[in-house]
C-alpha cells in the first residue's frame, strides 16, 4: 500500500510541475514560425504587439494571441533588404514586404499575399530645390533615388500621368539616405530626389525651400505594403493558423490605434520603431502611410478588380526595368492545383480572423 502511495505521490508531483511549465509558455509544443519585419510604419505593428504583450516574438515563448491560435511566432527585425534576403533564402516563413519586391522571390518560392498593410499616399515623393517649378525643368538634370525599387516606380508613374517620356530623363541610383542628406546640406547637383519617409519629411523640415513636386498620392494603392508568407510555410502543420495570427495582430493592434485612449501611446511606440519619430510626426507619417486597418479594407485590397490591374502594371514595369527576369504566376484566391501561382492574393486567412 505505501508503494503504491508513494508512486501516487509521484505522479501528481510530475502532474503538478507539468502545469507549472506550461503556465510559464515554456514546454507548449507548438509550431514555430517566423516573420521578418524592418522598421516601418505599418510593419512597426509586430513590434509594438511584442512591446505591448500581445505576442511574445521570442523563440519558445508566446503571448494571448500566439495561444489563441495555436503557434510560436518568432520575430526577426532587421534592415529591409535583409529581410528580402532572408526570404528568398528560405530563413523565415514570411515577410513584410512591397507587392512590388515580392515578385522576384515568388519565382523560386511560391508565396502568398495574406495581409495588406498599407499604402503609400505621399510617403514617397519627388522633392526638388525651391528653383524648379515644372517637371520639364528636370529635363538634363539628375534626379537621385534608389534604382528599382518603388522609388523609381514612383517617378515613372508620374512622369506616365504628366504626359511626359520616362526616357528623356535620368533617375540616378542612389540610397536614399545618401540622396536625402545631399539634399539637405544643398550640395551642387542635388536639385531633385525621389526617397520615402522618414526621408521626405526629414528634407522638408531640414530645408525650407524644397518642395514636392509630385508624390505617390496621384497612384493611390499602387504601391502596397503586405505580408508575404512561403506557400510551404502554409503547408506546414499550423500555417494557416500561423497566417490568421498574423493578420490577428495586425488588427489588434489597428485597434489600439483606433482607441483614444491609447492612440497616441501607439503612434509613439510605433514611432519609436520607425527613425524615432516624435507624436507630432507620426500623425502626419500615418496620413501619408495609409493603414488598411480593418479585416474589410483588406479583403478588398485582395479581391478588387483595381488590384489585379495594378499588379499586372507593376509587373510590367518590373518586366521592363529588368527588375525580374519575367513575369510571375498570379493568381487570386483560395489554392488551385490545377493553375498553381507563383505568386498567390488570398483573402480567406483575413475571413477566418473577421469570423
Amino acid at each position: 500500500m505505501k508503494g503504491k502511495q508513494h508512486l501516487f505521490i509521484f505522479l501528481a508531483v510530475l502532474i503538478a510541475a507539468g502545469l507549472l511549465i506550461c503556465s510559464n509558455g515554456f514546454s507548449k509544443e507548438l509550431p514555430e514560425f517566423s516573420i521578418a519585419w524592418s522598421e516601418y510604419p505599418s510593419w512597426s505593428t509586430f513590434g509594438v504587439a511584442d512591446e505591448v504583450k500581445l505576442i511574445d516574438g521570442k523563440k519558445g515563448k508566446t503571448g494571448p494571441i500566439e495561444d489563441k491560435w495555436g503557434v510560436d511566432i518568432v520575430l526577426k527585425e532587421a534592415d529591409y533588404d535583409s529581410c528580402l534576403v532572408m526570404y528568398g533564402a528560405n530563413q523565415c516563413d514570411a515577410v513584410c514586404i512591397t507587392n512590388m519586391d515580392i515578385l522576384n522571390p515568388s519565382l523560386s518560392r511560391a508565396s502568398v499575399a495574406i495581409l495588406p498593410t498599407s499604402t503609400s499616399f505621399g510617403a514617397d515623393a519627388c522633392i526638388v530645390s525651391g528653383g524648379i517649378s515644372d517637371v520639364k525643368q528636370l529635363r538634363g538634370k539628375r534626379v537621385y533615388g534608389l534604382a528599382k525599387t518603388v522609388s523609381e516606380y514612383c517617378f515613372a508613374r508620374n512622369l506616365e500621368l504628366l504626359g511626359e517620356k520616362e526616357k528623356d530623363y535620368t533617375f540616378t541610383n542612389m540610397d536614399p539616405a545618401a540622396a536625402a542628406v545631399a539634399m539637405q546640406q544643398k550640395k551642387s547637383g542635388f536639385d531633385a530626389i525621389v526617397v520615402w519617409n522618414p526621408f521626405v519629411l526629414e528634407t522638408l523640415n531640414k530645408r525650407k525651400d524644397a518642395r514636392v513636386l509630385f508624390d505617390s498620392t496621384k497612384i493611390p494603392g499602387e504601391i502596397i505594403d503586405m505580408v508575404a508568407v512561403a506557400q510551404a510555410s502554409l503547408d506546414k502543420p499550423g500555417g494557416e493558423a500561423f497566417a490568421c495570427a498574423i493578420a490577428d495582430v495586425f488588427y489588434a493592434i489597428n485597434g489600439r490605434m483606433a482607441d483614444p485612449a491609447t492612440r497616441d501611446d501607439t503612434l509613439i511606440a510605433l514611432g519609436e520603431k520607425f527613425s524615432n519619430l516624435n507624436l507630432q510626426s507620426m500623425r502626419e507619417v500615418v496620413k501619408q502611410t495609409q493603414f488598411y486597418a480593418d479585416p474589410e479594407d483588406g479583403i478588398r485590397v485582395l479581391t478588387s478588380p483595381e488590384t489585379r490591374d495594378i499588379m499586372k502594371r507593376v509587373v510590367g514595369f518590373c518586366v521592363d526595368h529588368e527588375i525580374v527576369p519575367k513575369s510571375p504566376v498570379i493568381g487570386y484566391g483560395g489554392r488551385d492545383e490545377k493553375k498553381p501561382a507563383e505568386l498567390r492574393l488570398d483573402p480567406s486567412y483575413i475571413e477566418k480572423v473577421k469570423q
